[in-house]
């Protein structure tokens, strides 16, 4: 069992910044960031597999947002760069039980509890 605990989460203005932290208890292997804003359904963001050397982002925010991790700390990160107002959304972290792993959540086995992301106009 893996217990993630994401944080960095806030309220920024249009063209901001903000790093988002996903703290796992134990090792992960490929890790997920998703996103889910009201009303609508839970998004993939961008993914990392175990290397580190290989992550693949949704269109939207390609160019602006970079994942990246550190294994000796077991903790994947999500930089947010440009931030739009159509980004504020619940940011949920994800492990996956293989060393690849794609954009769908149904590839992910433990989730973290959200952390609010919220990019005023």
């Amino acid at each position: 069992q893996v217990q993630l605990v994401e944080s960095g989460g806030g309220l920024v203005q249009a063209g901001g910044s903000l790093r988002l932290s996903c703290a796992a208890s134990g090792r992960t292997f490929a890790m997920g960031w998703f996103r889910q804003a009201p009303g609508k359904e839970r998004e993939f963001v961008a993914v990392i597999r175990y290397s580190g050397g290989t992550t693949d982002y949704v269109d939207s925010v390609k160019g602006r947002f970079t994942i990246s991790r550190d294994n000796a700390k077991n903790t994947v990160y999500l930089q947010m760069n440009s931030l739009k107002p159509e980004d504020t959304a619940v940011y949920y972290c994800a492990a996956a039980p293989t060393y690849y792993s794609g954009s769908s959540a149904d590839e992910y086995d433990y989730w973290g509890q959200g952390t609010q992301v919220t990019v005023s106009s």
